[in-house]
């Protein structure tokens, strides 16, 4: 299962608050428009669209802990992990880190995914 550890809990309401929506064309069609906070500020989903060799919409799951982030795809709608799919995860995880800079990657299986 494609998924990014990050090596500190981040505060899902600053994400919410500063998440700017994702819409990328080429080469992959990605679109990430919203994210939902649970009021524990624990998790969130961001419903995902990724148009590749599937047409797919499923959630990615940030889930925080007390010393580390989790982004991975929610298992109820377990899309195919396709290159788009891993890419959508790839950008969030970007985009996370460009909101919280001091925040590193120290797992992942996806890291050419992953934009520098």
């Amino acid at each position: 299962m494609p998924h990014v550890v990050l090596d500190q809990k981040i505060d899902l309401q600053t994400l919410s608050k500063k998440f700017e929506q994702i819409f990328q064309k080429e080469p992959i069609l990605i679109k990430i428009q919203n994210i939902y906070t649970d009021s524990k500020n624990r998790c969130s989903l961001l419903p995902t669209i990724v148009i590749d060799e599937k047409n797919q919409q499923f959630f990615i799951e940030i889930s925080t802990g007390n010393a580390k982030t989790t982004i991975r795809l929610c298992p109820e709608t377990d899309p195919e992990k396709t290159n788009g799919v891993k890419t959508a995860l790839g950008l969030i995880t970007k985009k996370i880190q460009d909101i919280f800079p001091d925040s590193k990657v120290s797992k992942t299986n996806i890291e050419n995914f992953i934009p520098v």
